[in-house]
């Protein structure tokens, strides 16, 4: 039975090649988010400006999938959330679930598809954009707040009591 746990744990360790799958899968989409956009009018360019707002996007959008619970519908084929975020099964299922539980992994992905539906469907990017881009600034002031809020507190139990 020893060999057979050895064996079934060699099985499910990701190799180099499961990694290779999903670069090719990102690469393959990004090539053909290119090669669509090729021959659109360019009358309607990402300008330097909206990459605030893009980039505020991903963000939003990087961290619902991975870390919060509206984003667990995506996650649960892939990762073991009852002992925290753990990738589950085996090689590709299991890069699956590290390329899930990583906000910077997800917000690449997460970049192709909010650049890419600004670039082919401009003002539906643009809506969207704003939309999350607003809710990565509403996580922000309210991590902010907290912040402060914690702060305040802990600086108000130190003082002595007013008479």
């Amino acid at each position: 039975m020893a060999g057979t746990t050895v064996g079934m744990e060699a099985s499910t360790e990701t190799k180099p090649v499961d990694y290779a799958a999903l670069n090719a899968l990102w690469l393959s989409l990004a090539a053909g988010l290119v090669a669509a956009a090729r021959g659109r009018p360019a009358n309607d360019p990402i300008e330097q400006r909206e990459l605030i707002a893009l980039g505020a996007a991903t963000f939003a959008l990087s961290k619902a999938v991975a870390r919060e619970r509206i984003g667990t519908w995506m996650r649960e084929p892939f990762v073991d959330q009852t002992h925290g975020q753990q990738p589950k099964g085996g090689r590709l299922q299991r890069a699956m679930g590290e390329l899930l539980t990583c906000t910077r992994c997800v917000g690449t992905w997460s970049a192709l598809g909010v650049v890419g539906l600004r670039v082919l469907h401009p003002e539906a990017g643009r809506a969207v954009s704003m939309i999350l881009a607003s809710s990565a600034a509403n996580d922000w002031l309210q991590a902010g707040f907290k912040l402060l809020t914690e702060q305040t507190n802990l600086v108000g139990s130190k003082l002595e009591p007013r008479d």
